[in-house]
């Protein structure tokens, strides 16, 4: 069962059913879920949920699907690392990583398309679609071959073609676009008006957003039902921050968390595609749409769904913005390599370097416990470290050859 209510748009309050739509009929708003707080208050504990699965769905009496009968790859309970070697490059305390990359298909996405994919088929869908950058098309040709679905993935054309190869070898329709993201996800809003399927960002979206909240509730769990003072979080559409932002929250409302959350949020974007960014820096109330241009393509959205909401939660919680560079995303995938052992694709390199920037303002404190969101695994944009990433030497094969390239101590 699910503790869902039904839905609301986010703008005017106007309620609806539950049903596949994500725009108000009267303001044109986007729609959320409403859910009915005070019976997950008696349906949950903290007990019930360390006896749940390790998985998302652990968290179900928090979600708008029926966990008895989800589309379950195994995303979530991801680890939260303790990064002390990371911490001390940057001059901070207590920093800890949330390691998304280990979910089934190496992404944060696999979190929200359990959740879109398991209300679709309640929803009597037979097709899944869904408009990406790579790391989501991913994620729904694998859920929608485990679930027996069909699928159709549009993407830009020049999309890496690791993310290309790691859609398509699943079976399903990988479509690619000449254009960028908001390209595709204008056609696929078209698409979604004439075809009968499940487009989990478009009409299915209200509840596919839910699936981010997942990531707030692991965070709290995994410090012992405590929240952080700061995260820093990605941000593409904006939506993965919102929600973590609304999952701390949510647990303090239902008597998970002992005390209200008082957790600073902090967004991060490439400087080639920052339309939030520039707005928080530049203390303006408009976001203006950019044409995207980074080397973090899986964040390269130019006109951000949730880019108000976005900010809004990061001016109301006291945290900050950042719009870093193409090469400060290469130093930053270096960095966390180098001292956590994690290899994160383009975006955690924009949160990394973010982190790094914030610390040095002065924004991230050394007195701070704070969590960074990495999103996606590096393999998946392998381009952007192949300059700088190769064999250390090449010699021939002898042990001469080996101590004349190397000026080796005994050990």
């Amino acid at each position: 069962m699910t503790y869902a209510s039904g839905l609301r748009c986010r703008e005017c309050g106007h309620d609806y059913e539950i049903a596949p739509i994500y725009t108000c009929e009267w303001c044109f708003g986007p729609i959320e879920v409403v859910y009915d707080y005070d019976a997950i208050r008696a349906a949950v504990s903290r007990e019930k949920i360390a006896a749940g699965p390790d998985s998302i769905w652990r968290y179900a009496d928090l979600l708008p699907a029926d966990g008895d009968v989800a589309v379950d790859l195994g995303a979530g309970f991801t680890p939260l690392v303790r990064a002390d070697r990371l911490a001390a490059a940057l001059g901070l305390g207590e920093v800890w990583i949330k390691n998304d990359t280990l979910n089934p298909t190496n992404s944060f996405k696999d979190r929200v398309v359990a959740v879109a994919l398991s209300k679709a088929l309640e929803f009597g869908f037979k097709t899944a679609a869904c408009a990406s950058t790579g790391n989501l098309a991913n994620s729904v040709a694998a859920h929608a071959a485990h679930a027996g679905l069909k699928s159709y993935v549009f993407v830009p054309a020049d999309l890496e073609a690791g993310k290309i190869v790691t859609t398509a070898v699943y079976g399903g329709n990988v479509v690619a676009v000449d254009g960028n993201y908001d390209d595709v996800n204008r056609l696929c809003a078209e698409l979604a008006g004439a075809y009968p399927w499940a487009f989990v960002n478009v009409n299915v979206r209200p509840f596919y957003a839910e699936g981010s909240k997942t990531l707030a509730y692991e965070v709290a769990e995994q410090l012992g039902w405590e929240t952080p003072d700061h995260v820093v979080v990605p941000m593409a559409s904006g939506s993965l921050l919102t929600k973590i932002d609304k999952g701390f929250r949510e647990l303090h409302k239902v008597g998970l968390l002992d005390r209200e959350p008082e957790v600073r949020v902090s967004g991060a974007q490439a400087l080639g595609c920052s339309p939030i960014a520039k707005a928080w820096l530049d203390g303006a109330d408009t976001i203006k749409p950019v044409k995207p241009s980074t080397i973090a393509k899986s964040l390269a959205i130019g006109n951000p769904a949730d880019g108000y909401f976005a900010l809004d939660v990061v001016r109301s919680t006291g945290g900050a913005m950042a719009a870093v560079t193409d090469d400060e995303i290469v130093a930053a995938i270096q960095l966390l390599a180098r001292t956590e052992g994690i290899f994160a694709e383009t975006a955690g390199g924009v949160t990394v370097a973010t982190l790094k920037r914030l610390a040095e303002a002065g924004v991230v404190r050394p007195d701070e416990r704070t969590v960074v969101y990495i999103t996606g695994h590096g393999l998946k944009t392998l381009d952007a470290v192949v300059p700088v990433a190769g064999p250390t030497a090449t010699i021939p094969p002898t042990i001469e050859a080996f101590t004349a390239a190397f000026d080796v101590e005994e050990q």
